[in-house]
């Protein structure tokens, strides 16, 4: 379904935007054209591992989360909430399959952006094509301060960051999706979050 072009829920969206560029009301209009609307129930999964991801996904409610398996366990790479962004971003530029599933951890609405569409506007708007490339080298910025906090920071300091910056995704994931989103046991998670209950 298209989305209609004043949708108010759109203003959320809109305003993430304005984080990296402001655009025109002609480039606001060109890319509520291409947005396109869902409401999914929880466990629906985005992108199944092996298939590439043709979308980008702006969360307007609910929560996802992208994992890969590993040995026969699932592994949490990575959690989105509200009024952020879900999306394989390496196979969205590449078109490879990735080995990463994005899956809705909550029944959830969010706004899609397909791949070509957005190819598409990049070709007719030059702030189009700037917000989809300062986007991009965010992406790639929050990846290179996952991989130092997974390797540099204490599994103390990786908990402490995540309830300062995310601290509902405590209550709202099943404790044992947050201890390997941190790279350590539910044992520890748990010793960790008595702590700091203190």
């Amino acid at each position: 379904m298209q989305a209609p072009l004043y949708d108010p829920s759109l203003d959320d969206f809109f305003d993430m935007i304005k984080t990296f560029i402001t655009l025109s009301p002609e480039s606001k209009l060109a890319m509520a054209g291409i947005l396109e609307k869902r409401e999914l129930p929880k466990g629906h999964h985005l992108v199944h591992a092996g298939a590439v991801c043709r979308h980008v996904y702006f969360i307007e409610k609910g929560l996802t989360r992208t994992y890969y398996v590993k040995d026969g366990k699932d592994v949490t790479d990575w959690i989105s909430t509200e009024k952020t962004v879900a999306t394989s971003i390496v196979s969205f530029i590449t078109g490879m399959p990735d080995i990463r599933s994005i899956e809705l951890l909550e029944p959830t609405v969010l706004w899609a952006i397909g791949h070509d569409d957005l190819q598409k506007l990049y070709n007719e708007s030059h702030e189009i094509e700037r917000f989809g490339r300062l986007l991009v080298s965010y992406g790639l910025v929050q990846m290179q301060q996952r991989f130092d906090d997974l390797h540099f920071a204490t599994a103390r300091e990786r908990y402490r960051k995540l309830i300062t910056q995310h601290p509902d995704i405590v209550q709202r994931v099943p404790l044992g999706m947050v201890a390997s989103y941190l790279g350590i046991t539910q044992e520890t998670l748990s010793r960790i979050r008595a702590d700091f209950t203190i």
